[in-house]
């Protein structure tokens, strides 16, 4: 059965509306192999996989299974047909068990939690895990998360996986143990898809690769005769150059101080304890650590979001006036000050865009009050979204068209312009290509270079090591609320960085 085909996608055609998702998609995946999933943003790669699952039926096409057709209309459909997908965010219950999560739902009511548990470990033993059945899901770090994920559908019988994004919010050492696992995996037969923009991790860890383009399907190829280039090509339709440019800025200038910042949450927990850096006028400080270090606290802390117990944030002007602290100030005052600072925040629509508004009307939420009488002029904010939508290549009907119902990776072009246009002097954003595809990322890369040569402090939290030791002059490693270390990105490793994050190695702070 090794390598034999488990299932067949022929003419599968999804719409939703007007928009063709999928369209007439052919698509095979064998035992025995790792698949990775490619495409852009609004590709329909989720979307596909989200059939093979149950959670979407399509609307043309057959899927084969064993060289049988099948009708697969609910999870519980997909699960009989021994497919299991791993999504992105993780579906857990905190308060209980590895094992009870993983036995939750299923139609035995009195299962027999030792049993549970002993068929968990013998699952974790036979390829590599490493999990506590017996251990809350509130004590789990990230990747004891997703390990719990997937080991609920291997109890259930699956032999067909799809993971969406998994490596999203690991870091480096942990990412190497998950590819240990599939690798495991793949040699006892599994068919695995791995839905991923992460080209290197895409060479390391695939045996083939199949590209969709704007909801079509484009081709797979072998992985060991491609190279990123040629894949991002073909997601793309035309050459990208995958070059991250990283000029140097002769006259760099502190723009923010930070001295012992620390914070506590409403349960009085430390979020952040005894933070100290300095970002410089004219580079890229990239903040790098696991999910939960205080990434979103810290920049939150810088704008006035967030109540600070101790510590001090002091600004210093361009035009190096008197320094102005922060601390204590909201943003309203912070803003009334002169203080340029910009924020992408991690929740787009939560804290950074109006979802029910277009793109003119969240153009304007920064312009609004500028006005001399009482009336709005929208001439501005509609000349900037135009400029936005043609710049950044926004995929929406109109500069009206409510936000909320743009796809994740087009609300994020529409936020990270709007705060870039507002020209400022220290610009901090959260997770910026998150959910965006190689071609939009690159765009978005380069903007931010392009602050940094005009002066801007540029504050940059991401997710992967490699975009962080390419484009940042310096990363400052978070690990469990306290600065592990700060470095040059020229001169260290994704190795270090890694070992950084979780504490182990660490540099001191500059």
């Amino acid at each position: 059965m090794q390598n034999s085909s488990a299932i067949e996608l022929k003419g599968i055609t999804k719409r939703f509306g007007k928009v063709v998702a999928n369209d007439s998609i052919n698509l095979e995946i064998r035992r025995g192999e790792i698949l990775s999933l490619l495409g852009e943003n609004g590709s329909g790669k989720t979307t596909l996989m989200n059939m093979l699952s149950g959670i979407y039926q399509p609307d043309e096409g057959q899927i084969y299974a064993d060289g049988k057709q099948i009708s697969i209309t609910s999870p519980k459909d997909a699960f009989s047909y021994g497919i299991g997908m791993i999504h992105q965010h993780y579906h857990l219950v905190d308060v209980f068990t590895a094992a009870q999560n993983i036995i939750l739902g299923l139609s035995e009511e009195k299962l027999d939690i030792k049993n549970t548990n002993e068929k968990v470990k013998e699952i974790c033993s036979k390829y590599g895990f490493d999990i506590n059945p017996t251990m809350k899901v509130y004590d789990m770090s990230v990747s004891q998360k997703q390990t719990v994920e997937i080991v609920k559908v291997l109890y259930r019988g699956a032999d067909i996986l799809i993971l969406d994004e998994p490596t999203a919010v690991l870091t480096p050492q942990e990412t190497e143990k998950l590819f240990d696992v599939l690798r495991n995996m793949k040699k006892d037969g599994k068919a695995i898809v791995i839905i991923t923009h992460k080209l290197a991790e895409v060479m390391a860890i695939s045996d083939k690769v199949a590209v969709l383009r704007k909801g079509k399907y484009i081709g797979t190829v072998n992985t060991a005769e491609t190279n990123p280039q040629k894949l991002t090509d073909m997601m793309v339709g035309h050459s990208v150059t995958l070059n991250i440019d990283r000029p140097k800025y002769d006259n760099v200038k502190e723009r923010i101080v930070i001295n012992g910042l620390t914070c506590l949450d409403q349960e009085g927990i430390t979020k952040l304890n005894n933070v100290s850096f300095t970002a410089y006028g004219g580079e890229i400080l990239g903040v790098a650590g696991i999910a939960g270090s205080g990434q979103k606290e810290l920049l939150e802390c810088m704008t006035g979001l967030y109540p600070i117990k101790s510590g001090s944030i002091k600004y210093i002007p361009p035009e190096e006036d008197k320094e102005i602290e922060l601390v204590g100030l909201t943003p309203k005052k912070i803003r009334s000050l002169g203080v340029g600072m910009a924020f992408v925040p991690e929740d787009r629509l939560g804290m950074g865009l109006v979802g029910s508004m277009g793109m003119t009307n969240n153009m304007m939420l920064r312009s609004w009050k500028s006005g001399k009488t009482p009336f709005v002029n929208k001439k501005a904010p509609e000349a900037l979204a135009k400029k936005i939508w043609d710049d950044l290549e926004v995929v929406t009907p109109s500069t009206s068209f409510p936000v909320r119902r743009m796809s994740g990776g087009n609300i994020q072009k529409v936020l990270v312009g709007r705060e870039i246009a507002a020209m400022p002097n220290v610009l901090l954003t959260a997770y910026a290509v998150r959910g965006l595809d190689i071609n939009t990322s690159y765009t978005i890369y380069n903007l931010l270079t392009e602050q940094k040569m005009k002066g801007v402090a540029v504050v940059y939290i991401g997710e992967e090591l490699d975009v962080l030791l390419e484009l940042c002059d310096r990363i400052l490693v978070l690990c469990g609320g306290e600065v592990s270390g700060i470095v040059d990105a020229r001169n260290t490793t994704k190795e270090e960085i890694g070992l950084m994050m979780t504490s182990i190695g660490s540099k001191e702070a500059k």
